[in-house]
């Protein structure tokens, strides 16, 4: 992203991480673009997750404004489950004001001793109107390899031009499940 800065100019912006994809009706992205339109500021995906896994996360301090949208009061990149604000999690999709670069600027290294845009974010949603909207649709984190298999398999489902071939090989290797699994061993 910061790479991306001279591009951006004084644009609000969209960031999509890769290791994350979402199965929706409407795109994420429109979805959230919704918000913005009516709301104005950075508009944050989110969705809950498991306490036990908010140290993943990008974790919300959440203010109700309505079903499914949050003004954020404050962000905490991968908390401990016992000092998380709240089981809402950034996951992989925003849109940023431009003046998230000035915070990125004067950045030091965070959590993994890595720059973190969750920090960055915290500083500007204490400058400006930021917002977590609870967005509709199955998040697959491609990133686990678990997640990319399920993925991989249920798009595959989904594709008109796979789903019988594919469902076919399903059946055949789940009859075969035993074996392969002894084979594997």
């Amino acid at each position: 992203m910061w790479c991306a800065r001279k591009f951006i100019g004084d644009e609000p912006f969209a960031v999509l991480l890769g290791d994350d994809v979402i199965d929706s009706r409407v795109p994420c992205l429109k979805q959230m673009l919704d918000v913005y339109e009516r709301c104005g500021g950075t508009v944050l995906g989110v969705q809950e997750v498991k306490v036990e896994d908010a140290g993943k996360y990008g974790i919300v301090r959440p203010e109700y404004v309505e079903a499914g949208l949050y003004r954020v009061k404050d962000l905490v990149e991968k908390p401990r489950p016992e000092e998380a604000p709240s089981t809402l999690a950034v996951l992989g999709r925003y849109i940023i004001e431009p003046e998230v670069f000035e915070f990125l600027e004067r950045q030091e290294p965070g959590a993994g001793g890595e720059i973190q845009l969750t920090d960055a974010l915290r500083l500007l949603a204490g400058r400006q109107s930021m917002y977590a909207y609870i967005f509709e649709g199955r998040r697959y984190d491609v990133g686990d390899r678990l997640g990319f298999l399920q993925a991989t398999v249920e798009f595959a489902l989904k594709r008109e031009d796979l789903r019988k071939p594919f469902r076919e090989y399903l059946e055949g290797l789940m009859s075969r499940l035993p074996a392969v699994i002894e084979d594997g061993a």
